[in-house]
């Protein structure tokens, strides 16, 4: 049985969309549901609502729509931002279990989703993805990680409903304190991923939502 939402939040949603979320009820269903979706590449920040509606979702959407649909099984609605370089943030939907971190997330590289919940800090979280975080060049782009946002504080906002455009909730993910989690003589020293690892990452990606970085010299690209 799932547990209980505050009242407003419960009675935000028609019957259908409570029939879906019930469905939902594991950290690992709500990530297959992400993963059965189209991964969207324009700019607008749907609600989760519009994402059940509309069927597809980006990053931040599907992180956004992950909160939700762990809130309704009685996880706190978490976010955690990982900050890159050269590339694209990434947004998690972060929950325990047994005391662990786990973590579910739309992505267009096949290897940045679904963590189990074995880890002991969000940083351990976060440097779960270090190595298949790369760009188009093969440069390993991770940098920091944020404090976990609570989504429940903008209920007001109605932001598991609303048809407006959730553009502000990275925003408040851009103001919330981040973490390095190396130095600079150590992103110094990093070397590019090798080319399995490369096209692993790449299997079923949608090329238009690929972040294109500027070429500079001396750049490694791999073969693909």
């Amino acid at each position: 049985m799932r547990g209980r939402l505050n009242a407003a939040a419960d009675a935000a949603w028609t019957e259908d969309e409570r029939r879906l979320l019930a469905t939902l009820d594991a950290p690992r269903k709500v990530q297959r549901y992400l993963d059965s979706l189209p991964y969207t590449t324009d700019t607008q920040t749907r609600s989760p609502r519009r994402v059940m509606r509309e069927g597809c979702a980006h990053c931040c959407e599907g992180a956004i729509f992950a909160a939700a649909a762990l809130r309704f099984h009685g996880h706190p609605p978490l976010l955690l931002d990982l900050r890159a370089v050269d590339d694209d943030d990434h947004v998690l939907a972060v929950y325990r279990r047994h005391g662990l971190l786990g973590a579910v997330a739309k992505s267009n590289f096949s290897l940045l989703r679904f963590r189990e919940p074995i880890y002991r800090s969000y940083r351990e979280l976060a440097l779960s993805y270090f190595e298949p975080y790369y760009n188009m060049l093969a440069e390993r782009t991770l940098r920091s990680y944020s404090r976990p946002l609570n989504l429940a504080r903008f209920d007001e906002r109605q932001w598991m409903t609303t048809e407006e455009d959730l553009e502000w909730v990275g925003d408040e993910l851009n103001a919330v304190r981040h973490y390095a989690l190396m130095g600079p003589e150590t992103v110094r020293d990093l070397q590019p991923v090798d080319d399995l690892l490369y096209r692993a990452g790449l299997l079923g990606s949608d090329p238009a939502g690929l972040y294109q970085p500027q070429p500079r010299e001396n750049r490694h690209q791999p073969g693909v």
